[in-house]
């Protein structure tokens, strides 16, 4: 038996065409469309997830864990050793200031958007200035040491003590105008 580039086709009954709903009660579904009736699953577009007919959903069962605090800093944290690899692999360079841009240029700060915080792991031998936002006591005594030196940032002030200064600065102008 030869087969025909032409006469390749699918056995028999092995694509099934789609149901037509809503077209007839004769077609056996028609009317409700297979959907039964009633209620907010017979409508289209209708995802009920995590819902179990009642019953209270595994996720509000399970007990909370944990702390998000909202006033946390994000700081990219970056150790003494790994600063004094980068800086032997020549991928840092230890005479210029090494801040936020030259870690984040170099691959060894990542996010931190409040900026670098040098913690004292590994050893550093290279005379180094750092311009950080944060440094760990070891971490500046161990640059120290090495003849480099630790510049900090000065803290920003957070937001809600702006408002309360502003507010304040608000109350005072006023009462002089009323003098």
């Amino acid at each position: 038996m030869s087969i025909k580039l032409n006469e390749i086709r699918d056995n028999p009954g092995a694509r099934k065409e789609r149901m037509r709903v809503g077209r007839g009660i004769g077609s056996g579904k028609g009317k409700t469309a297979g959907r039964g009736q009633k209620g907010q699953k017979s409508r289209s577009g209708v995802a009920i997830k995590g819902f179990e007919g009642g019953q209270m959903p595994l996720h509000m069962r399970l007990p909370k864990r944990g702390f998000n605090n909202p006033f946390g800093k994000d700081f990219a944290e970056v150790n003494l050793g790994m600063v004094q690899k980068f800086i032997d692999a020549k991928k840092l360079d230890g005479k210029k200031d090494i801040d936020h841009a030259a870690l984040k240029a170099a691959g060894l700060a990542r996010g931190g958007k409040d900026g670098v915080r040098l913690l004292a792991k590994g050893e550093i031998t290279a005379k180094v200035k750092f311009i950080v936002a944060g440094a760990s006591k070891g971490a500046i005594e161990a640059v120290e040491k090495a003849g480099g030196k630790v510049e900090v940032l000065p803290k920003a002030q957070p937001e809600h003590e702006k408002k309360a200064e502003r507010a304040a600065a608000n109350k005072a102008a006023k009462a002089d105008k009323q003098k």
